[in-house]
């Protein structure tokens, strides 16, 4: 009897409380670089190379989240958004408090027209343009390494 309320708990049972993941936005920032196409890597609080990224905004669609995020995070002032996402990759939130939420991460191109050096996170990353496979290898998270490794700017 024991063996079959367990499997009722983890086939039907489980899998129908377990909440889905989190929601973040992604901006894949990329820009034509003397070698070819770069794309924009900040640095995370624990100083992994990311997507500016972050949560959605109220108002604002997905996309314009994602782009929002471009300008705190990493300096992009004017670029040509893509309103459809061009994937998602699942990861972990880590917070501070040690607690850990699972994540999607939807990410957004974005062509960067204008770029400053003065923006509202410049102070607490680190930021730099890199070629598209060079990216690619600098990343932790599986998924936005494969991403990144298929991403074609055209």
């Amino acid at each position: 009897m024991s063996s079959m309320i367990r499997s009722l708990w983890t086939g039907a049972l489980r899998p129908l409380l377990q909440r889905p993941p989190a929601l973040q936005v992604a901006a894949l920032c990329h820009r034509d670089g003397d070698t070819g196409v770069e794309v924009l890597l900040v640095t995370s609080s624990s100083g992994r190379w990311i997507l500016p990224k972050g949560w959605p905004i109220d108002g604002l669609t997905a996309a314009e989240a994602a782009k929002q995020e471009a300008w705190e995070e990493g300096g992009v002032k004017k670029g040509k958004l893509t309103n459809t996402a061009i994937g998602s990759f699942l990861t972990e939130k880590r917070f501070d408090n040690g607690s850990v939420v699972p994540c999607e991460i939807q990410v957004y191109p974005i062509d960067a027209k204008s770029v400053v050096d003065d923006f509202p996170e410049a102070h607490k990353r680190e930021r730099k343009w890199v070629p598209v496979k060079e990216a690619a290898n600098l990343v932790d998270e599986p998924g936005l390494r494969r991403m990144l490794e298929t991403f074609d700017a055209a």
